[in-house]
């Protein structure tokens, strides 16, 4: 953030200077076409004219003030250093403007270097030069307000009051810094006289928003943040709107409800509305919100939380749909992609997922995100040398993340390279601050520092807003310790608690010393909700026996959900769960099962026959698509032709009609012992149907949304 808000200033400060050319400055043809490349972005074209015009005019320092500064921008440091030196040799000292553009340049490149001590003293040369610069002492001031030297920041917050006592930027470092120290009622003061002289800055409102949130006010709070809101999209204010809890968040949403109401037409409310039930985990009502400011607007942003929010809840087809409909709009974003490669990922389907990593490198060739994606999914699928050789890619792109060492420690840790492990988890140990969100304890735990690692846990699981996610790392953390049941207690409660990345759970190798115990395989049948969406593993023999046999009669278990009867099924080799359905003609299935089953070869176009109206127990009438099932597997048994129907409406369930029912004999509901029990012997196959099919309407279009552990 500090060098963003740097360049901008520098930014501001080179434009004033392009349009305050004196006489002395230097009006060479070069020099004047490398300045006029500046102001209009062509920063390659200004080195080749202001270079030239070096080559000329060798002590023009103007020109290489110039040439530091596109250096700095491009962060090549050393040759921006190379060419402040010579300007600040070479500018004549009375021109207080371009010394202390010259030096601003000079702190500029030494931040990038992360040397601050030198940047302060850039800063101090140039307040010497144009002590009355306001500019200078605010940049400062950030400089010291990062390194939490307060008291040097307030003294330059105070001196550019005294400059300039109606600029209000200096009352609002002074505000900042009493809320970095959390002196809540002197910041809201030093707010409060902000507003006074400039009613309509926003920004006062969310910083103010933040002391009225440390000192639990949320009446008050709430009001600064859509005030913050209200003028325009205020990422701090949003940002304190996403560590509200639920209640607090209700308040916030009822009167952000209030603003939608009077601004239909404003896409504002509604996404900031989604942002918040969506960080309170209440993905159902995030997507509703979402959805109301696509109709506003439809924007690749929305979708892509809409698809983040459909994952969360394991339903990873609307997931697909949601994204693959943002990178329609904006192909170009590799977070977009990054996402796609998680639902697809999490629908099993591994060549796409490694696909999308390479669109993400392609796009983004210089960016390590897209090889830390490749190298984490090359890893969970077993490929160790080529995630090695990705994550490397990543640590050489970016040397000081420490995530990305503990990474790839990981990955040394399952090839065997034990001793490069550790050497990584140390390195890891060494960059890393220990911020709120830290994972370094899985470090900790691999060099053997077992308490450490536990220490760091405890301490994320009780920071606000700890969710599923942290939970899922605690059991992944235990399990590595070999700790099964604190992992089992974790894992369980990370489930309980939403966690729905069951395809992860699968392959996450931190979860191999309690993948094999009882407990696990119970809790993964308890909470694997995927048979709906995607293809999951199944044990044959483990389905026989569930099927009780008792003379010629068999009990088949069944689930309860939200009132009726779901069972197991195999379609065409697809495990599915289906709502047992005595009052429905047929079997019934959605266009989101149908198209998936097209898309990974369950279905064939020569498996559809027509179309038809359809009727179900309520008297509700669908028009659908009729499929034949070549293959239904149900209590043990196999059913082979069996009509079904594909229903327009995505979310419509998933029907086990009398197309089937009708086969098995007499049955009966046991909804005490929850078993569903048949008498007599299914009915003979029927003969298969060979005619081809009509033409009708593909039913593998994808239809439209109804709305990493890393």
């Amino acid at each position: 953030m500090k060098k963003i808000l740097l360049l901008i200033c520098m930014i501001a400060c080179s434009t004033g200077l392009v349009n305050a050319q004196k006489d002395k400055r230097p009006e060479t043809y070069n020099y004047q076409r490398g300045v006029e490349a500046i102001t209009e972005e062509k920063y390659a074209e200004a080195i080749n004219y202001l270079n030239q015009e070096v080559s000329e005019n060798p002590k023009n320092g103007y020109a290489f003030s110039w040439i530091a500064y596109v250096r700095a921008l491009y962060k090549d440091n050393g040759k921006a250093l190379d060419a402040v030196d010579l300007a600040l040799k070479y500018i004549p000292k009375k021109d207080k403007e371009y010394v202390t553009f010259a030096y601003g340049t000079r702190a500029m490149v030494q931040l990038n270097l992360n040397d601050t001590t030198s940047a302060l003293i850039s800063y101090g040369n140039a307040i010497k030069a144009d002590p009355e610069n306001t500019d200078l002492y605010e940049k400062r001031a950030q400089v010291y307000y990062e390194l939490k030297q307060y008291d040097y920041a307030d003294a330059d917050y105070y001196k550019m009051t005294t400059i300039k006592p109606g600029d209000i930027m200096g009352y609002m470092g002074l505000g900042r810094n009493a809320n970095a120290r959390k002196q809540w009622n002197d910041a809201i003061e030093r707010f409060n006289y902000v507003e006074r002289l400039s009613p309509t800055y926003s920004s006062v409102h969310a910083f103010r928003a933040e002391a009225y949130q440390g000192l639990n006010d949320w009446n008050k709070c709430t009001d600064d943040i859509v005030a913050a809101m209200e003028e325009e999209w205020d990422n701090k204010a949003m940002a304190i709107a996403s560590e509200l809890d639920e209640q607090q968040s209700t308040l916030l949403i009822s009167k952000m409800k209030v603003k939608q109401a009077g601004n239909p037409n404003s896409i504002t409310w509604p996404y900031a509305i989604g942002i918040i039930y969506e960080s309170n985990n209440q993905y159902s009502k995030a997507v509703e919100a979402y959805n109301k400011a696509n109709e506003v607007e439809v924007s690749p942003v929305t979708l892509y939380h809409i698809s983040g929010c459909y994952e969360a809840m394991g339903e990873n087809l609307l997931a697909l749909d949601a994204i693959d409909k943002a990178i329609n709009i904006d192909d170009t974003d590799t977070d977009y992609l990054r996402q796609k490669a998680s639902v697809l990922y999490e629908l099993g389907r591994k060549d796409e997922v490694l696909a999308t990593c390479d669109k993400m490198i392609t796009l983004s060739p210089e960016a390590p995100a897209g090889y830390y994606s490749r190298a984490w999914y090359r890893q969970l699928y077993c490929n160790y040398d080529d995630a090695i050789e990705d994550i490397t890619t990543a640590i050489v792109l970016l040397p000081d993340y420490y995530f990305y060492y503990i990474i790839r420690a990981n990955i040394y840790q399952l090839a065997g390279k034990d001793d490069m492990a550790k050497e990584d988890y140390r390195k890891a140990i060494e960059l890393e601050k220990e911020d709120e969100d830290t994972r370094i304890y899985y470090a900790y735990q691999a060099i053997g520092d077992k308490q450490k690692a536990i220490e760091l846990m405890d301490k994320s699981l009780a920071r606000k807003g700890a969710d599923e996610g942290d939970l899922y790392e605690a059991a992944c953390l235990y399990a590595r310790m070999n700790e099964k049941q604190k992992a089992i207690g974790y894992l369980e409660q990370a489930l309980q608690n939403g966690y729905r990345h069951m395809t992860h759970i699968e392959h996450d190798h931190d979860l191999d010393n309690i993948r094999q115990m009882p407990e696990f395989k119970e809790l993964i049948r308890k909470y694997d909700y995927r048979g709906n969406y995607q293809q999951a593993k199944t044990d044959d023999d483990e389905e026989q026996q569930q099927v009780q046999v008792d003379g010629d009669a068999k009990e088949i278990p069944f689930t309860k959900e939200n009132g009726v009867c779901k069972v197991k099924c195999d379609i065409n080799g697809l495990p599915l769960h289906f709502v047992f359905d005595t009052g429905a003609s047929t079997v019934s299935i959605s266009m989101v099962e149908a198209t998936f089953m097209f898309k990974n070869g369950y279905l064939s176009k020569n498996d559809i026959i027509g179309s038809q109206n359809f009727m179900d127990a309520n008297g509700n009438i669908s028009v659908g698509t009729v499929i034949m099932l070549r293959s239904v597997k149900f209590g043990g048994e196999e059913l082979t032709n069996v009509r079904a129907s594909v229903v327009s409406n995505q979310v419509a369930p998933l029907l086990l009609g009398q197309s089937v029912l009708g086969r098995l004999g007499r049955i009966e509901i046991d909804n005490r012992r929850q078993v569903i029990r048949i008498s007599n012997a299914m009915a003979a196959p029927t003969k298969p149907v060979s005619s081809p099919a009509p033409n009708v309407t593909d039913p593998s279009t994808p239809a439209p949304p109804a709305a990493e552990h890393t």
